[in-house]
C-alpha cells in the first residue's frame, strides 16, 4: 500500500470547505433522510405493481370478462392478462428511462436504468404469451389450427400492427442482451433501442380497437392516461429539459487539458452553472457538437464541483467515440443532460465515509470528496491503478483530503491472478482486506467506482463483511 496522503503539487486551486455541521445534527439529518428516501422506494414499488393490478381490476370488472367458457375461453383470458401486465410494465419501462427527478434521487438513474433493463426480458414473454394464448384459444373457438388462425387474424383491421410491435420488441431485447450488444458500434444499438418507442406507439391502435377497451369505458381512459404520462415524461425529461439546460446555460469548452496517456480533463465555461444544482459525484450525458462527436452522447462524471461560471469532466480513451472528445476544440458548444445519480453525500447514512476508487472511476470520488462536509478522520479514501500511468487527479485528491484530514492510501499494480481479488497480488499476499484499509467499514457508507469486474468483487467483500446493502454505493453509467 502506498501513501499517497502528501502530495507536492495541485492541479487546481481548492477552496476551503465550509465547516461541517454538529455531529448529533448531522447524524439525525442523515438517518431521517435515509428513511425518506427508503419510504419513497417502497412507494415506487408498491405504485409500480398497483398500475398492473388496476388493469387486470378494470378488465376483471368488465361485462363479459366472466363469461369464460372451455379450455379457448380460458386461454383468451390468460392472453388478455398477459397482454394487460405486459404493456403496463413496458410504460413503467419507459418511465424507468425517462430520466424523471424524483426517481433519480430515490434510487438514482444508473439503478432506474439496470431495473429497465431488467425487465425487458419477462415483459416481452408477456407479450409473446399475450400472441399465442389468444391465437390458440381464438383458433380453438373457430376450430381452426394455429397457423390458419394467424393467417386470418392479419386480415384484422389492427393485427398487423400488433405483430409488428411485438417484433420491433424483439428486435430491441435481441440487441440488449450483454453478448450481443458488445458487438454492436453504440450509434447501432441506440437506433434500434429507440425502436422500443416505437414498438409501444404502434400497439396502441390494437388496444383501442378491440372488445377490451371499448369505447367510453373506465378500461380505456385509465389506458390513454398511462400513456399520455409515459411519454410525456419521455418528452420532458428526455427532450425538452435538456434544450432548455442547454440555451440557459450556453456551455462551450474553453479547454482540452492531457492528464495522462489516453486520458484528458474538459474544462468548460458556461452561464449560472451553479444553477445546475450538481452535486459531488453525479454524471451528466454531454453532447459535444463538433462535426466529429455531435451524434454521441456520453455519460460523465463531473470531476470536479461545478462553480457559477465552470465545470469539468475528465475523459479516458475507452473507444472510438470518447477517444474524439480529446480533439475537441475551444469553443465547441456542449448540451448537457442531468445533472444524475445518488452517488453524492445526500445519500450518506453512516457516520464515516469509505471512498474506493480505480482508474478513471476516481472522477466522482474525487468530487464527491469536494462536496462533503468532513472532520478530520472522517473519512478514508483507496486509489488503485493497474501502474503508474493510472494515477489520474491522485495529487488533487490528496490535497482534498490534506484539507479535510482525510487518510487517502494507493494501491498500484496489476489484479491479483492467483485467486479473484480487486487488489494486487502483493496486497492480497500480505493479507490486506476491505476492513484492514477501513477500520470503520462497518459505521461507514462505502462508495466504489471503477471497472465494473472489479467493482462487483470489492462490493460482493464488502457484503459479507457485513456492510448493509443501503450503504453501498456504486456508480454505473446509463445513457
Amino acid at each position: 500500500m502506498i501513501d499517497t496522503a502528501r502530495p507536492t503539487t495541485r492541479r487546481t486551486p481548492l477552496d476551503r470547505p465550509p465547516a461541517p455541521e454538529p455531529l448529533p445534527v448531522a447524524a439525525e439529518r442523515r438517518r431521517a433522510a435515509t428513511r425518506r428516501r427508503l419510504r419513497g422506494v417502497d412507494l415506487l414499488t408498491v405504485l409500480t405493481w398497483l398500475s398492473a393490478a388496476v388493469a387486470v381490476t378494470l378488465w376483471l370488472a368488465t361485462p363479459g370478462s366472466h363469461t369464460v367458457a372451455g379450455i379457448g375461453g380460458w386461454l383468451e383470458a390468460g392472453g388478455i392478462v398477459a397482454g394487460l401486465i405486459g404493456t403496463d410494465l413496458v410504460l413503467v419501462m419507459l418511465v424507468l428511462a425517462a430520466r424523471v427527478p424524483v426517481i433519480d434521487r430515490l434510487i438514482g438513474q444508473d439503478v432506474a436504468i439496470a431495473h429497465h433493463r431488467a425487465l425487458g426480458k419477462p415483459v416481452l414473454y408477456l407479450l409473446l404469451a399475450h400472441g399465442a394464448l389468444l391465437t390458440l384459444g381464438y383458433g380453438i373457438g373457430d376450430g381452426t389450427g394455429p397457423i390458419a388462425e394467424t393467417v386470418a387474424l392479419f386480415g384484422s383491421q389492427d393485427m398487423p400492427l400488433a405483430y409488428l410491435s411485438i417484433g420491433l420488441f424483439v428486435v430491441v431485447v435481441g440487441t440488449s442482451i450483454v453478448a450481443v450488444r458488445r458487438r454492436l458500434p453504440y450509434e447501432a444499438w441506440h437506433v434500434i433501442h429507440l425502436l422500443s418507442y416505437a414498438a409501444v406507439l404502434v400497439a396502441f391502435p390494437h388496444m383501442t380497437t378491440g372488445s377490451v377497451l371499448g369505447a367510453g369505458s373506465w378500461q380505456r381512459a385509465y389506458w390513454i392516461a398511462l400513456y399520455v404520462a409515459a411519454f410525456g415524461l419521455v418528452a420532458l425529461y428526455r427532450f425538452v429539459l435538456p434544450v432548455v439546460v442547454t440555451f440557459r446555460h450556453r456551455i462551450r469548452v474553453v479547454g482540452v487539458e492531457p492528464i495522462a496517456p489516453g486520458v484528458v480533463s474538459i474544462h468548460m465555461a458556461g452561464r449560472d452553472l451553479d444553477a445546475l444544482g450538481a452535486h459531488g459525484g453525479q454524471y451528466g450525458v454531454w453532447r459535444f457538437w463538433s462535426r466529429q462527436t455531435w451524434w454521441h452522447a456520453h455519460p460523465v462524471s463531473f470531476s470536479a464541483v461545478p462553480s457559477r461560471n465552470g465545470a469539468r469532466i475528465t475523459v479516458r480513451d475507452l473507444g472510438a467515440g470518447s477517444a474524439r472528445l480529446g480533439r475537441i476544440r475551444p469553443g465547441t458548444a456542449v448540451s448537457l443532460e442531468g445533472p444524475y445519480g445518488l452517488f453524492t453525500k445526500q445519500a450518506r447514512s453512516a457516520p464515516k465515509l469509505a471512498l474506493v476508487a480505480s482508474g478513471i472511476g476516481i472522477t466522482p470520488i474525487r468530487a464527491l470528496l469536494e462536496d462533503a462536509d468532513l472532520r478530520p478522520g472522517e473519512a478514508t479514501v483507496l486509489l488503485r491503478g493497474s501502474d503508474s500511468d493510472q494515477q489520474y487527479l491522485w495529487e488533487e485528491t490528496a490535497e482534498l483530503a490534506r484539507r479535510t484530514g482525510s487518510r487517502v492510501y494507493g494501491m498500484v499494480g496489476p489484479r491479483a491472478g492467483s485467486a479473484e481479488s480487486w487488489m494486487t497480488e502483493d496486497d492480497l499476499r500480505r493479507g490486506v482486506h476491505l476492513r484492514s484499509v477501513f477500520p470503520d467499514l462497518l459505521d461507514s457508507d462505502l462508495y466504489v467506482c471503477g471497472p465494473q469486474v472489479w467493482t462487483d468483487l470489492v462490493v460482493a467483500e464488502a457484503r459479507a463483511a457485513g456492510v448493509p446493502e443501503h450503504r453501498i454505493h456504486q456508480e454505473r453509467f446509463a445513457s
